[in-house]
C-alpha cells in the first residue's frame, strides 16, 4: 500500500515548506492532487521524490523554467538533450567562478594596498573605488 501524505508531511519529507509546496503548484511543477470527500489532498512519495529533483535541481544553478523543461526530459532518449543543458549551465557556471576570481583578485589587490603605510589621507580602498 502507498503512503499518503499531506501537504505538511509532504513539506518536512522533501524538507521545504508548505508554501514551496503551494509555489510548485502554482508554477506548475508539482501537479495538485484532487481534494477527496475528507478534504485533506493526499500526496505520495512520488510527490516527495518530484521536489527533491527541483531542489537538487537548484542547486546545481537550475533555474525554475530549466526544472520545468528538466522534468519533460526523463527517459533514455533524452539523455543528449539534457547532456546539452547540463553542458551550457557548466558553461554558465565556469564564467561565473572567472568573475568571482576577478573581483576576489582586485579585492585582494585593494586591501594590501590599504595594510600598505600610505601617506595621503584618503583610504586607499576608497580612492581605487573613486577613480574612472
Amino acid at each position: 500500500m502507498k503512503s499518503r501524505l499531506t501537504i505538511g508531511k509532504l513539506a518536512e519529507a522533501a524538507g521545504v515548506g508548505v508554501e514551496t509546496i503551494r509555489f510548485y503548484h502554482r508554477s506548475g511543477l508539482l501537479p495538485e492532487p484532487e481534494r477527496p470527500l475528507s478534504g485533506y489532498r493526499e500526496y505520495t512519495d512520488g510527490d516527495r521524490r518530484r521536489i527533491r529533483f527541483i531542489k537538487r535541481a537548484q542547486t546545481l544553478g537550475f533555474n525554475l523554467d530549466d526544472v520545468a523543461g528538466l522534468l519533460k526530459l526523463d527517459g533514455p532518449q533524452m539523455c543528449s538533450v539534457t547532456h546539452d543543458l547540463a553542458l551550457e549551465k557548466l558553461h554558465v557556471v565556469k564564467e561565473k567562478i572567472d568573475a568571482l576570481v576577478a573581483i576576489r583578485d582586485a579585492l585582494q589587490q585593494m586591501v594590501r594596498q590599504c595594510e600598505r603605510k600610505h601617506t595621503r589621507g584618503t583610504c586607499p580602498i576608497i580612492q581605487s573605488l573613486v577613480q574612472e
